[in-house]
């Protein structure tokens, strides 16, 4: 009987593959780089390889796999297998289970990143006892992810759970105007680090000054340890996020009366006991109070793992016939 899974986390900067036992624990893993400029065909054949290493450490065949569950960056229809766009990784149109079919006899199913991370944290964290969840993870950009009793929602086109592309103002309420940013654009690490780069360039002190002059990448980490210096112009644009993502957090929960919110991604792993209190404290002041007083909001403790842990579900809705 064929009772190990493998689930690849595919990204814009690594591919990680983890092979899963019939216990559901992670015991393997190859972590390759994403390299996009050779195109989606070069890029499958990375997948295909780390697969293949994760079966060679493990010392496994392909009949020994039940599916290879992929996660990707992008607008995925997994019954077709086609990814519509994931500009991240430099597709648009392109059929990667079938592409990845042709290196394996393992059945591959595919799905949205988040949507995967979503399925992991229902299946895994939560052991399928949640009805109606959202899952928001902020990092470079913002995505998300829909859990309608108990099942995942991927929307009418694929498109569900795009949270990071609504239009909201520069206090978290929704937008209209032509030129509005979009949630992401505004709350997730990358606009932190653009705020507070262009308050250092007109003139204001920041520890992280010198890493931006050597035109180095401000990640979380650093972020956090600006924060725990008590930086005043990191402080002025985490609290900013913060009061954005509660605010934009609070909305959503009156239109769609969910009852819990995880949120996961580098910012929130990173900074979680500062930014966790201020997210709630704008939400609780965006949301109507009938929907409001019943939503848990949480972070995952799955971290990056809960893609992996995504494969569960995948395999469970897929290959249940």
């Amino acid at each position: 009987m064929k009772k190990n899974l493998i689930t690849v986390d595919f990204g814009g900067t690594k591919i990680l593959s983890a092979l899963l036992n019939d216990k559901n624990e992670i015991i393997g893993r190859v972590k390759l780089p994403t390299d996009s400029s050779k195109g989606p065909e070069k890029l499958v054949s990375v997948i295909a390889h780390s697969i293949d290493e994760v079966l060679k450490q493990n010392k496994l065949k392909a009949e020994n796999i039940k599916a290879v569950c992929l996660g990707v960056p992008g607008t995925v229809n997994p019954y077709t297998g086609i990814v519509e766009n994931a500009p991240n990784i430099g597709m648009k149109n392109f059929n990667i289970k079938d592409a990845l079919q042709k290196y394996f006899t393992i059945p591959v199913l595919i799905e949205n990143d988040v949507n995967l991370a979503s399925l992991g944290i229902k299946k895994y964290e939560f052991k399928d006892q949640v009805n109606n969840m959202l899952v928001v993870f902020i990092g470079t950009g913002i995505g998300g992810g829909l859990i309608f009793d108990g099942k995942l929602y991927r929307g009418s086109s694929f498109f569900a759970g795009e949270i990071g592309h609504m239009l909201v103002d520069n206090k978290g309420r929704f937008n209209t105007k032509s030129k509005s940013l979009s949630f992401e654009q505004i709350a997730s690490r990358t606009a932190i680090v653009n705020a507070i780069i262009s308050d250092i360039k007109k003139g204001k002190k920041s520890v992280l000054s010198p890493l931006i002059e050597e035109g180095k990448r401000i990640k979380s980490k650093a972020l956090l340890n600006a924060l725990n210096s008590g930086d005043k112009v990191v402080v002025k644009h985490i609290d900013n996020s913060c009061r954005i993502i509660g605010t934009v957090l609070g909305s959503i929960s009156t239109l769609l009366n969910v009852d819990t919110i995880v949120l996961g991604g580098g910012v929130i792993e990173a900074m979680n006991d500062y930014m966790m209190p201020r997210i709630i404290k704008a939400f609780k002041s965006a949301v109507l109070e009938g929907p409001g007083k019943i939503v848990k909001i949480v972070e995952t403790k799955l971290g990056d793992d809960a893609a992996l842990y995504g494969g569960l579900g995948m395999a469970e809705e897929f290959l249940k016939n």
